[in-house]
């Protein structure tokens, strides 16, 4: 009501204030004298400005306006039936039936219905299954009481003409259509009870309950007027009119949350069929009661039947989601790995299995340059390439990232072209990119007799070829840069051989990996690459430097990380170079790292290069002999080198191997 206009808000709460009244006053105090307040006609006002609001409602909002239109109708038609019968049938003896009165009753059912039905249509959509056979279990159900109870007592009281036997027996129906409609759209939403809809339950179930009890008491010669559930009547239809002005909720409610209610209200209305049917067997109970009873019963096992099929669904649906991959369509890792376990066994040596692990070349390139989204599209192009390529022949998968599969029986063809066939349907070129794949493969059960086995051995034979075609393209870039320096410095080019020399001795003497190592030769054979962009009157310069010659020099570094970045396949060298002039006290360049943070491999070219400099001739001094160099590390070890490295340089350095070095100093 909070958006409803205030002059309709003012009107709501007097119609609430006398409608309390009129309630206390009809049940406690019938023969209270309270004047005009209580008057013959009283109730009639309310009743039309109950349905007032509802047609004012779809007058003033386009919003759903042809419900509330077709609910205020339906109201108004009840209050001018209500008018008639007051004005004209309220003294008389014996009320005629069927009366114009009875006219506008009756038409209430049809206006209001068909406006819940729009109002119902016009709120929910793609209402479950479930839920549909929920709604119609909560109508059944209502139904019978309503059969049982009202629609037994009238039937047996009817008397008279056709007509006046089927106008007595329409109120009980047309009362069990409209609460049953009610009940099962609530069901129907998920029993979510939102403002409008629970005015409306509860003002149609409040009219019910007192239509019921007048009907049975005019069948059993009982009415007494005014009586205590007069006002439910007015009530009832005073809150159809207030759930006229209560906020629309959005178009598109969240779905209806699973819950103990959703099935605890579909399993209450069953055992209300099941009572009645069960209270048949011991009284007598009319056609129409044990009919609905039954109905109830049968859509709550209908309601079980769609329960267990969306299970059923639901579970197919997680197995499928969990072995595909969402991005590509293709099966995933976990489909594979239950493939091969059931391949595995039935395959042979006539008849072999030939799984082939794919790695894409270029792909993180190609994502760093044109995006993420970029990314998966290409990601989706190239699976569906390789599942084309494949079919008929075995089956693609994606096993995350940018690893793909082939699973193939070859038969009787050549196994090479095949692979290298799935291996083309993974490539891609454009403009700026090129994108191709590494892969390894294994036959089966020759070469593994299990899952992890096979994908073990095909993933080392991937990474292998991986890491060779790797190892070529950054030895390639690697001679191309220096041949690129020693075009500009040719002196450089035995500086940078000997820096190389020492640098990998002393990686192998702390015991580096293998692909370290090879790579702290190629940062110790790139680390003055920078120095082509430094001028050659600063390289050359027989004096000192000054301070704006250093701050040239000082930009060697970033120039070489640049330089040497440019290729995708030294980028973990480029970062070496960064960092090959820092110093361990912090007082080096460009960063100023201290200690530990500076890369390990950019100490040891440090004091690679600080001793082939220090034992080579410069314009400004002469050479230091060996050993004085190997003094001269020791001094600055803990200021400007770090000392391990320092120890490790002089035992390499004492070593046999290492005399040639010595020579060439």
């Amino acid at each position: 009501m909070s958006s409803a206009p205030r002059a309709v808000r003012l009107v709501f709460l007097a119609l609430a204030g006398w409608l309390a009244l009129a309630a206390v006053r009809n049940a406690f105090f019938v023969e209270l004298d309270v004047g005009p307040l209580f008057g013959r006609y009283v109730h009639d006002l309310v009743l039309a400005l109950a349905g007032g609001m509802c047609v004012l409602r779809a007058v003033l909002r386009r919003e759903e306006r042809l419900a509330w239109g077709l609910i205020g109708a339906g109201v108004l038609a009840w209050t001018l039936g209500e008018i008639y019968y007051t004005a004209v049938l309220w003294t008389v003896d014996t009320v005629p039936v069927p009366s114009p009165a009875d006219a506008g009753y009756l038409l209430m059912a049809p206006l209001v219905l068909a406006g819940l039905v729009v109002l119902l249509r016009s709120r929910t959509s793609g209402v479950p299954v479930t839920l549909r056979a929920d709604g119609l279990t909560g109508a059944l159900a209502i139904g019978t009481v309503s059969a049982a109870i009202v629609f037994e007592t009238v039937l047996g009281a009817a008397a008279g003409d056709l007509v006046g036997v089927a106008v007595s027996l329409a109120y009980p129906l047309s009362d069990l259509i409209l609460a049953g409609f009610v009940v099962g759209a609530l069901a129907g939403m998920g029993w979510r009870l939102d403002r409008t809809w629970s005015l409306l339950g509860l003002g149609i179930l409040t009219f019910w309950l007192a239509d019921s009890l007048y009907l049975v008491h005019v069948a059993s010669d009982t009415v007494i007027s005014p009586n205590w559930y007069d006002a439910g009547w007015w009530i009832g239809l005073t809150l159809i009119g207030a759930a006229a002005w209560q906020p629309v909720p959005a178009s598109d409610p969240e779905p209806p949350r699973e819950g103990l209610r959703l099935i605890v209200m579909p399993l209450s209305f069953g055992v209300i069929g099941l009572t009645v049917l069960i209270y048949g067997c011991f009284a007598d109970l009319n056609a129409l009661a044990v009919l609905l009873a039954a109905a109830a019963l049968c859509a709550v096992m209908a309601r079980l039947i769609f329960t267990f099929r969306e299970n059923i669904q639901m579970l197919h649906l997680s197995r499928g989601e969990a072995l595909t991959d969402a991005l590509t369509g293709l099966p995933n890792r976990r489909a594979l790995i239950r493939h091969l376990e059931r391949a595995i066994p039935s395959a042979s040596e006539g008849q072999p299995l030939v799984l082939v692990l794919f790695d894409l070349d270029g792909f993180k390139l190609y994502n760093d340059t044109f995006g993420h989204p970029a990314g998966d599209a290409l990601l989706a192009r190239l699976g569906a390439s390789l599942g084309g390529y494949l079919d008929g022949r075995g089956t693609a998968y994606r096993m995350g990232g940018d690893e793909f599969c082939a699973l193939f029986e070859p038969r009787d063809q050549v196994i090479e072209p095949i692979v290298a066939g799935a291996a083309s349907a993974l490539s891609e070129r454009g403009e700026g990119f090129s994108i191709g794949c590494s892969h390894g493969s294994i036959v089966l059960p020759l070469e593994a007799l299990d899952a992890s086995d096979a994908l073990r051995i095909a993933d080392h034979r991937m990474y292998a070829q991986k890491n060779v075609g790797r190892a070529s393209a950054s030895r390639q870039s690697k001679d191309v840069l220096v041949s690129a320096l020693a075009e500009r410095s040719p002196e450089l080019r035995s500086h940078l051989q000997d820096v190389a020399e020492l640098a990998e001795q002393v990686a192998r003497r702390l015991a580096l990996p293998g692909d370290q190592v090879e790579r702290v030769r190629r940062a110790a054979e790139l680390h003055d690459v920078g120095k082509v962009g430094i001028p050659d009157d600063i390289l050359g310069k027989p004096g000192p430097l000054h301070e704006q010659d250093w701050e040239f020099i000082r930009r060697h570094t970033l120039i070489g990380e640049r330089i040497i970045a440019a290729a995708p396949a030294l980028t973990e060298v480029a970062a070496l170079v960064r960092s090959s002039h820092e110093r361990w006290d912090g007082e080096g360049y460009p960063d100023r790292l201290a200690g530990t943070q500076i890369p390990l491999g950019a100490r040891i070219v440090t004091v690679a290069d600080s001793f082939a400099a220090m034992t080579a001739d410069r314009p400004y001094r002469g050479a230091l002999t060996p050993g004085e160099a190997l003094r001269e590390l020791r001094e600055c070890a803990g200021t400007q080198f770090d000392p391990v490295v320092v120890e490790a340089f002089c035992a390499v350095f004492a070593e046999p191997h290492a005399l040639a070095l010595e020579g060439q100093a």
